[in-house]
């Protein structure tokens, strides 16, 4: 058997983002799991004997300078992303960094130039997964084929309620967390309108709050764990308070391109999805409804029925690294010319003015310039 092209090393190897990510790594025969790093002994243990990873390490340096790992993945929380993409970009290391890529916008452009200015090339994927849900890829196409004329405003919806007595996980703290939902999911939803539309917003008017009441804190429990507690009908004693990020923001912003558009952002109990379409994009020709829960793409045009262009539901995104992490880093491996479509670095420090900028202007209650 040939040596896989991808030697991986996990930092946040036991979270929510970080275990289906090496259950996906494990399926792929160009890729093993090298090293594994958390925070978490008792999960590390299991970690490294499931990936059957010749380290495992609470250290995320000695993964990062593991002589055999030439990929490493970022998985931990926000706070922890800067300095270990620093050192990775230092150790020649090909990377997929969680968003939000930094803190904030500053931290985020000195990782996107130390790996755009890197000799020989190194490879970096950021993981905006939305650009990847069908129905959104359908709204490219149909943009850029100008069925809408010219984009006027956009509205994006992404309501992702979690339980009212789920616990505090590090989301919900401001010393590990970019900028609660607005970081988390507002990266997520700008970065795709931003690709369908080929626009950047220059302005934004926010407002955010934290909706949910008090919480369980439980000390350092990961999202999975947070979604699952009290599942089998008992609930472990613990202090409760307030979460300290925002789990709720309106952003209103102008694009470059003279569109204005509104973004509703939450993680709050009582704001609930499936009600209306994720995505609306308005354009002089024709508007546009997309909605990935029900699979729904549709078309509208002045004095016209509506036209159903697209309906089927997610179904999931199946093995993301064989579908898309894999093929895009592997011709920067090979010494090839890479096609350079996938999400990087420069659009993680793009989404990152954007949702710095929001954040800002909540704290301020003012138009802010992105």
């Amino acid at each position: 058997m040939a040596d896989p092209l991808f030697r991986v090393g996990v930092l946040g190897a036991t979270g929510f983002i970080g275990a289906p990510y090496r259950a996906e790594i494990r399926e792929c025969d160009e890729a093993i799991i090298v090293a594994v790093c958390a925070r978490r002994k008792d999960l590390l243990a299991r970690a490294a004997e499931e990936d059957g990873a010749q380290l495992a390490t609470p250290d995320w340096r000695e993964v990062v300078e593991h002589p055999e790992v030439n990929f490493v993945i970022v998985g931990t929380p926000d706070a922890l992303h800067h300095e270990a993409v620093l050192a990775c970009a230092e150790q020649g290391k090909l990377l997929l960094c969680e968003k939000p890529v930094g803190m904030n916008a500053a931290e985020a452009e000195e990782m996107w130039g130390l790996y755009r200015d890197a000799r020989p090339a190194l490879a970096h994927f950021v993981p905006f997964w939305t650009r990847m849900v069908g129905v959104f890829e359908i709204a490219r196409e149909l943009v850029a084929a100008g069925e809408l004329g010219e984009i006027v405003s956009t509205v994006f919806r992404w309501q992702n309620p979690r339980p009212a007595d789920m616990p505090l996980t590090w989301r919900d703290d401001p010393m590990l967390s970019s900028a609660g939902t607005i970081a988390d999911v507002g990266s997520h939803a700008y970065d795709v309108v931003r690709w369908i539309m080929g626009a950047e917003a220059t302005s934004v008017l926010a407002h955010g709050e934290t909706l949910t009441p008090s919480k369980a804190d439980l000390g350092e429990i990961n999202l999975g764990e947070a979604l699952d507690w009290g599942s089998d009908g008992t609930k472990a004693a613990g202090s409760s308070r307030q979460g300290g990020t925002v789990d709720y923001a309106s952003v209103a912003c102008r694009y470059a391109n003279g569109a204005v558009g509104t973004y509703l952002l939450s993680h709050a109990t009582f704001l609930r999805k499936h009600l209306a379409p994720e995505l609306e994009l308005h354009g002089t020709s024709a508007s546009l409804s997309i909605d990935r829960w029900s699979g729904e793409v549709i078309l509208v045009r002045p004095d016209r029925e509506k036209q159903v262009v697209a309906s089927a539901p997610d179904e999931g995104f199946g093995n993301r690294f064989s579908r898309w992490v894999f093929p895009s880093l592997a011709p920067v491996i090979r010494g090839e010319e890479g096609s350079n479509a996938h999400p990087s670095l420069e659009d993680g420090w793009i989404a990152q003015k954007f949702t710095d900028a929001a954040s800002q202007s909540v704290e301020a209650g003012c138009w802010v310039s992105v």
